[in-house]
């Protein structure tokens, strides 16, 4: 789908990448999913706290630092903007700092391309706590997109260090009668490398796989070809 819509791009897209500071995983994979019209910009965002666990503290000083990031993109006639963080797009805890009008999360990505495909019903896979992929199943459900069974590593930092099989090991144990009839299967959080399994497991299971990742890239992709999401 990634390589179809990129070849049906009317033109160039500059993408701004608000990076929080200590992901590594994004610029990695952007680049390996092969866009031709695509040009992806990065920055880093410092939360206040100069923490990097998923937390309110976490989202409060993301969001807040998201004006010193548009400004050091600001030379760069940009498309669309980035915050590359899916579980900033639904923080829980105490409301947030809105967010500029110009930027998008990942977790806007996600809910715009799975919204475009017709995509009602998903299974959930983060490496997140409990609470916070319970969070985002809820959220999801505000778009229409319903999460028949969702499952989580329990984790609150070093989302990088998640190991391909870790992730195959948690899609599988999810249970086979939700996985049988979801639309697509999702791999939420840009912090974790979701690239080497997403192939893989879409042929065993049979039904699309997306990351937060993925889902960027595919809205990307979208600019590109003249149909914004």
């Amino acid at each position: 789908m990634l390589t179809s819509w990129d070849e049906q791009a009317e033109r160039t897209v500059r993408i701004g990448m608000l990076l929080p500071w200590a992901n590594v995983a994004v610029e990695g994979e952007l680049p390996r999913l092969g866009l031709v019209h695509t040009v992806f910009h990065y920055t880093r965002l410092v939360p206040a706290s100069r923490t990097t666990a998923v937390d309110a503290a976490f989202w409060h000083g993301l969001r807040s630092a998201v004006a010193g990031g548009l400004d050091a993109l600001s030379p760069v006639p940009l498309d669309v903007v980035f915050l590359a963080c899916t579980s900033a797009g639904f923080p829980t805890g105490l409301a947030p700092p809105a967010l500029p009008p110009a930027v998008l999360t990942a977790f806007d990505a996600l809910t715009g391309v799975l919204t475009h495909l017709g995509v009602r019903r998903i299974v959930l896979a983060t490496p997140y706590p409990h609470t916070v992929t319970a969070a985002e199943a809820a959220a999801l459900a505000a778009y229409g997109i319903e999460t028949t069974a969702h499952t989580s590593l329990g984790l609150a930092d070093g989302f990088p260090a998640v190991a391909a099989g870790q992730i195959r090991t948690l899609v599988q144990h999810l249970p086979p009668a939700a996985l049988r009839t979801a639309d697509a299967v999702v791999l939420s959080c840009t912090g974790w490398h979701t690239l080497p399994v997403l192939a893989e497991l879409q042929q065993e299971l049979g039904v699309p796989v997306f990351s937060s990742t993925l889902a960027m890239a595919l809205y990307a992709a979208r600019l590109a070809m003249g149909e914004p999401l």
